[in-house]
């Protein structure tokens, strides 16, 4: 039996869970989030819990068990808790600021680069050097703070660049005089 698959999913009060078939609805303070997963698996709403089962022992449902009931445990804390990714910028002259709903970051190019959020996804800057990307899908906060973070990437000389909060950057010698 998969470890992850077999626990079940404690619904905390304030999330509605729906499921119709093969599809997974999600209702909860934060938002509402959908999905459809494999027909093969049985999903089932029991006494504030969602218990995932799954047909056989083949490889194939071991795979697809745990990787469901993993993703519908990210919906339900994405849609009661939330999801955050911390980044902050390391350089002299780089700074992040929020114009309306767009993030707007200097770091080291001749312009200035807006990044427009995605639905469901919204900027907190704390400081100029400090900032947030954070939504209820846990997928898409992951790939918008690494879609920013491709902007400048940290670079090992000097460390200047985009980081996630506590990331190490692994430092190089530079050149010697001789």
């Amino acid at each position: 039996m998969s470890r992850v698959g077999k626990n079940p999913i404690v619904i905390p009060s304030g999330v509605t869970v729906t499921v119709d078939g093969n599809a997974v609805t999600v209702k909860g303070p934060k938002g509402i989030m959908s999905k459809t997963f494999d027909p093969e698996m049985a999903i089932a709403v029991e006494s504030g819990r969602v218990i995932v089962q799954r047909p056989s022992d083949h490889r194939r449902h071991r795979a697809l068990h745990g990787l469901t009931r993993a993703l519908i445990a990210n919906m339900v804390s994405g849609v009661s808790l939330g999801f955050r990714k911390a980044l902050e910028i390391v350089g002299v002259g780089f700074k992040a600021e929020l114009i309306g709903k767009k993030l707007n970051l200097v770091v080291g190019f001749s312009h200035p680069i807006l990044v427009a959020p995605p639905e469901g996804i919204r900027f907190v800057v704390e400081n100029p050097t400090r900032f947030a990307v954070e939504g209820v899908s846990k997928e898409l906060v992951g790939e918008v703070a690494a879609r920013v973070r491709r902007f400048r990437p940290p670079e090992p000389y000097k460390g200047k660049g985009i980081r996630y909060v506590g990331e190490y950057v692994r430092r190089k010698a530079g050149k010697t005089a001789a």
